[in-house]
């Protein structure tokens, strides 16, 4: 069943750039993966802090090699001391 991943990150004040830099290195990779569907990430209209990612994948089992990868590790570890929250992600199927 295909999945969808939504992820929220609020960057800290001064932070907004580190994050946005971030998103962009982690996109084309991903993209290149086995099992992803699309990959966007996006920063809202009304918050210059807050940014999102949105991905479709073939299913779970690819979200969870996607995990696993260097880029995925990398990004993580880079992304985590720029906002204000623990990782936000979730995990949806498509309601049709």
């Amino acid at each position: 069943m295909e999945l969808f991943i939504f992820a929220r990150f609020h960057a800290l004040p001064g932070n907004e750039a580190g994050v946005a830099s971030a998103l962009r290195k982690v996109i084309a990779p991903t993209r290149q993966e086995p099992g992803c569907l699309s990959i966007h990430a996006f920063r809202s209209n009304r918050d210059s802090r807050l940014f999102y990612i949105h991905s479709n994948w073939v299913d779970e089992a690819a979200f969870d090699n996607h995990v696993e990868q260097p880029h995925t590790m990398q990004f993580v570890e880079e992304i985590q001391p720029l906002v204000d929250h623990e990782l936000d992600t979730t995990r949806a199927n498509l309601i049709e």
